[in-house]
């Protein structure tokens, strides 16, 4: 059972290396192909998508299950947010450290909150991460019950980039060799055996689609210019589905929304992206 007083245990420290193969395998994996050459070719002068940032942030987030008690069948992702200090690098050596930062009583169910920071191997800050898990089943243990949700919506007028993307039937297969191999996403008796129709595409693979075309179309591919995005993983995608983005740019501060066209929902939501120069 979760317990009040496990607020600011230490999660266990994380130590990745990655190459230029896993950076372009990641941005294979949320969708980028031979119209974005610089992100999957090497000889086009490789360039890392800032949310490849989740990749080494988020052992830390599942090692959750190595200090909390609680079931890890009945816990989504709720929530994501990274903020970058300066550009990922193609190769890299980083260490990880997170505490648990909330633990909220939701009477039925619990929200988890991870704090993470993310240093290059020369001790420099690359990032900092904050990660939020729901446990539908994981409440009624007497803790604090948290904040109310603040209500959001869009910005009242059109927006100003909208862009539609078509995901692969495959697409789910490909990004969980970025880390998160959760059967869910890949054996459709898993996926039934939950309640869904079938295998569905991880948040975390939407959360790079729509970080992959914020970088295009408001950062213009400049990773010195992506600062920050967060976003509410508000409903599921199932692979083979479209994303429809909405941006609403004031000056560096860009609110979005996601939905998925196929089925009118939206899937992301509460988006926020701050553009302008690191460091």
């Amino acid at each position: 059972m979760l317990r009040a007083e496990d607020v600011g245990l230490a999660l266990p420290r994380q130590e990745m290396t990655w190459t230029e193969r896993d950076v372009i395998l990641y941005a294979l994996g949320v969708g980028a192909g031979r119209d974005h050459l610089p992100l999957v070719y090497e000889g086009a002068g490789l360039v890392t998508l800032p949310t490849f940032g989740v990749v080494p942030t988020f052992p830390a987030f599942a090692a959750l299950g190595q200090v909390l008690d609680f079931d890890h069948r009945m816990t989504l992702h709720g929530r994501q947010r990274i903020q970058l200090d300066q550009p990922i690098p193609e190769a890299e050596t980083a260490i990880t450290t997170g505490v648990v930062d909330q633990i909220w009583d939701k009477g039925k169910s619990a929200i988890l909150v991870a704090k993470t920071e993310t240093h290059l191997s020369d001790g420099r800050r690359l990032l900092v991460a904050e990660s939020t898990a729901f446990v539908r089943n994981g409440g009624g243990f007497g803790g604090e019950c948290g904040p109310s949700a603040t209500p959001w919506s869009p910005p009242d007028r059109p927006a100003d980039h909208h862009v539609e993307t078509t995901t692969s039937a495959d697409l789910a297969l490909l990004y969980r060799l970025s880390g998160d191999r959760n059967a869910l996403h890949a054996d459709p008796a898993v996926a039934t055996s939950v309640g869904f129709e079938r295998p569905i595409l991880h948040g975390l693979c939407t959360y790079g689609i729509v970080g992959r075309v914020a970088f295009d179309v408001l950062a213009g591919s400049d990773a010195t210019r992506f600062r920050s995005i967060d976003a509410r993983f508000a409903g599921i995608v199932y692979p083979g589905e479209t994303l429809a983005t909405s941006f609403w740019v004031d000056g560096d501060a860009v609110q979005f929304v996601t939905k998925v066209v196929e089925r009118d929902t939206v899937v992301l939501d509460e988006g926020r992206i701050e553009i302008g120069v690191l460091g």
